[in-house]
């Protein structure tokens, strides 16, 4: 009987997803892979496997994959206390859970890396839980992330709204039969984003905000609780 509103992280709320890009480039720069990065852009979202995958092919050695993915981790370590959320974000979350949205974070990220990007985003007491990839098997865009999410919201997904800035964030949502809503933060075109199931695409979390009541927020009425 809740609402949910979903959020992924990377692209969405925090400024991060060039940051990636580069440590991502890098990496594969220092293990002698010429890896460009446009292509290592329309990866960003996936699981690490599934990145390393996409971009050095099923056939690579993946006996590299763990330096590989360290070598990223190191580097984008480096940026932690200088994460930067995106505009408004704090204050988008802040007005879905103060019109009695719960509010849960749908990532990749975790461990350290997660509890720094909510030090940017600095909005904690608007969040109600957080899936990140040590909680669930398979990434986006397969939909475990979202229908774990709204088990911690206690929601169906009728009554949910996912935000994400990537295809693959679009692909999870609409396979987990929620309503999805995609940014242009992360860089991804508006036309890739609605034809992977984006109903309504935004420019930023501000752009959201001011939009709200226009916005398919404002399609998912609160649903009354039965006598």
């Amino acid at each position: 009987m809740n609402r949910a509103a979903l959020f992924d992280v990377d692209g969405t709320l925090a400024d991060t997803n060039h940051l990636h890009v580069a440590c991502w480039w890098e990496a594969f720069r220092q293990a002698g892979h010429p890896v460009a990065m446009y292509d290592i852009h329309r990866a960003i979202g996936l699981p690490g496997e599934d990145l390393l995958a996409r971009l050095l092919g099923d056939d690579r050695d993946t006996g590299e994959d763990d330096t590989l993915s360290a070598a990223h981790d190191t580097l984008y370590g480096t940026y932690f206390d200088r994460l930067r959320s995106l505009d408004s974000a704090a204050e988008l979350l802040r007005e879905l859970d103060r019109r009695g949205w719960r509010v849960v974070l749908v990532t990749s990220a975790g461990g350290t890396e997660l509890a720094a990007l909510r030090r940017a985003i600095d909005a904690d007491d608007a969040i109600t839980a957080t899936t990140s990839s040590d909680d669930v098997s398979e990434g986006k865009p397969d939909p475990e992330p979202v229908i774990r999410a709204l088990g911690l919201a206690d929601a169906a997904g009728r009554d949910a709204v996912f935000v994400g800035d990537t295809v693959w964030d679009m692909k999870a949502g609409t396979r987990a039969e929620v309503t999805c809503v995609g940014l242009l933060s992360g860089g991804i075109p508006r036309r890739d984003l609605q034809e992977a199931g984006a109903r309504a695409v935004y420019r930023h979390p501000a752009d959201l905000l001011g939009s709200l009541d226009r916005s398919p927020f404002a399609d998912t009425p609160r649903q009354s609780r039965p006598e």
